[in-house]
């Protein structure tokens, strides 16, 4: 830390309680003067001689009267004893600390060059220009210290002054920072001095960018908000170092947190330093994280900070979405809610994820019908698919929650239905976990979640848990044995769906299955649960087409495709049940329903049918098996 000592007499000021000050010498007092309180009992000459408020002062005091009152002088007691020693020629240590005070006082009493040459005004001005100004850390300490000498600091540019002296060396090179900084964070090898010798010498310790981040940390968030406006206003540090510097701020200033909770204290107090913290979010999109804002609308939520801001970090948020995980999506609910999590929020950002993308494709449409040779190419298809895959993980960890409603589940699911995704495992473990942790939800409400599906997306390991699914309605454990079974019959006849025998396309939705068959199921059969018989039977059934299915691959390599043709025909005349498909694609065309999205996967047990329903179903549904 700098210093500058003033005067060379011994310091003989001298205390007689709390309230009395006075200067040990042989020579009476002549003059009391009453700051704050505080007397101090002086001499006029050597006062009056550097101050030409003083001055005033005496001038207009009657001859009777000796005690001067002065109430508002900046620094108080304190301050006014730095400038009386210095009147004296006593040995006075002005630092960083003191030095503002004492500078506002100087001020104060107009302790001017015009009064005497070499006046306090001078001198202190002397030394923060030439060595407080310079100095990092003292720059930081009596930006501090102005605090409490507000307006004079302000007044006097002493603020304005740290400002720029603290944001000009955060912008400057680091090859030229050469003073010491707070730095506590892991630093890389090359940054600590520890890299390996080269050509026998060691390399120079390398600054990091963010060197200046920590220090910065000391301050209140209304001199903090300062400084980082006036960093941005210089323009040299980038958008992302800034966003690093928010952090590592919040993480100090918001008790909890890194924890994504508030701890208690001075709710006022933190509530303004998290909206304070959102207004300094630099705007380029990427430069925080997306982790990191989701925690902060966290903070805000518990805060009750105000709407404004809360809808920019959702606003922020939703444009990255593809960056979040599940753990940070994993908002507690208020004390109001009955829910664990507030899926309202998470509904709201993927919505505006959602618009987001739109108002960017079509931007991109209108851009290349204006740019010729351009074909229109959608960069967000892969953050559509990451978002989508987001929800599905979301929707598995809130499905635990036992008031969850299904309309919530059900919504947010489809707010991301229009995703293309290659599987739909995600969003099976998503319905198992639901089903499971809801077994009272009623048939209609399982065929509705059930239709978030297309079992025609799962992958063979979710095919196969599918079957053996005893909770799953009937009509959703045959669909999932149907498409399996086509899947291998594509891939026995290189995968070419058009050249597979007719008796198999027919099968396929949208194929020729009119309403003449005939079948004797009820609605209710469709969606009761699989018994055990059941599940046993179809699991049987998909065992034994992979089994068919690797022979015809054989058979496919040794022989013509024509062959090929008749071994999956004929592995699928056995096990297709023809009534069973007729009934369950009719119901769907009739419902507008041929995407196939009645599927669904779910882990949760279901109250026991009554038995003469199990078995019309088990012997309609395995009657035809040979």
């Amino acid at each position: 830390m700098k210093f500058m000592k003033l005067g060379s007499k011994p310091d003989s000021f001298q205390a007689d309680g709390d309230n009395i000050r006075y200067v040990a010498t042989e020579l009476a007092t002549d003059i009391v003067i009453d700051i704050g309180g505080v007397k101090f009992s002086l001499h006029k000459f050597p006062l009056l001689s550097k101050s030409e408020h003083l001055q005033k002062l005496v001038a207009s005091t009657s001859d009777d009267g000796d005690e001067i009152l002065i109430q508002e002088i900046p620094g108080g007691p304190a301050a006014f004893e730095i400038c009386a020693k210095f009147c004296y020629g006593m040995t006075v240590t002005l630092n960083a600390y003191n030095v503002v005070a004492a500078r506002c006082a100087a001020e104060y009493l107009e302790m001017y060059e015009s009064v005497e040459k070499g006046n306090l005004v001078y001198k202190i001005d002397i030394f923060l220009n030439s060595s407080i100004f310079r100095s990092w850390k003292d720059s930081i300490i009596i930006l501090q210290t102005t605090k409490s000498l507000l307006p004079w600091a302000e007044e006097l540019n002493l603020v304005s002054h740290c400002l720029d002296s603290i944001a000009s060396k955060a912008c400057m090179d680091t090859t030229k920072v050469e003073w010491t900084y707070t730095y506590n964070r892991k630093k890389l090898p090359s940054e600590n001095g520890k890299d390996p010798l080269w050509n026998g010498v060691r390399r120079p310790q390398v600054v990091p960018k963010d060197w200046w981040v920590e220090d910065l940390c000391e301050l209140q968030i209304d001199l903090y908000k300062r400084v980082i406006t006036t960093i941005k206003t210089k323009g040299r540090v980038s958008s992302d170092l800034i966003g690093e510097a928010l952090i590592a701020y919040a993480l100090r200033r918001l008790p909890g947190f890194s924890k994504g909770i508030v701890q208690s204290g001075d709710i006022t107090k933190y509530r303004s330093l998290a909206e304070t913290i959102v207004r300094l979010l630099p705007t380029e999109k990427g430069s925080v994280p997306c982790g990191f804002m989701l925690r902060l609308l966290r903070a805000a939520i518990l805060l009750e900070c105000e709407e404004t801001e809360r809808n920019e970090l959702m606003r922020r948020i939703s444009q990255q979405l593809d960056e979040v995980t599940v753990a940070d999506l994993l908002i507690q609910s208020s004390t109001r809610e009955t829910t664990m999590y507030d899926v309202d929020i998470v509904q709201v950002l993927v919505e505006k994820f959602v618009a987001h993308e739109q108002n960017a494709k079509n931007a991109l449409l209108v851009d290349s019908y204006f740019q010729e040779n351009r074909s229109p190419r959608f960069a967000s298809d892969a953050s559509k698919v990451l978002v989508a895959k987001l929800v599905e993980g979301y929707l598995a960890e809130i499905a635990r929650d036992p008031n969850l409603s299904l309309s919530k589940f059900v919504n947010l699911a489809n707010t991301v239905s229009s995703f293309g995704r290659s599987s739909h495992d995600g969003l099976y473990r998503a319905v198992d976990m639901y089903i499971k942790e809801h077994p009272g939800i009623s048939k209609s409400e399982r065929k509705r979640i059930c239709r978030l599906m297309d079992c025609r997306k799962l992958s063979a390991d979710a095919c196969m848990h599918a079957v053996q699914n005893e909770r799953l309605p009937l009509r959703v454990v045959v669909q999932v044995l149907f498409f399996e079974q086509i899947r291998q019959a594509t891939l026995s006849v290189d995968n070419s769906t058009q050249e597979l025998p007719g008796s198999i396309r027919a099968l396929l939705p949208g194929g020729s299955h009119g309403s003449s068959r005939s079948t004797t199921n009820t609605e209710e059969d469709w969606d009761a649960v699989p018994t055990a018989e059941d599940v046993k039977a179809l699991k049987g059934e998909l065992a034994a087409l992979r089994l068919g299915g690797s022979g015809s691959d054989r058979n496919l390599n040794d022989g013509a495709k024509n062959d090929a043709e008749k071994v999956a025909a004929g592995k699928l005349k056995g096990l297709v049940m023809s009534k069973i498909f007729s009934k369950l694609w009719s119901n769907k065309e009739r419902n507008g329903e041929i995407s196939s999205s009645d599927t669904s996967g779910s882990a949760t047990a279901e109250e026991t049918k009554s038995t003469p329903s199990r078995s019309r179903r088990h012997s309609v549904s395995l009657s035809e098996h040979p």
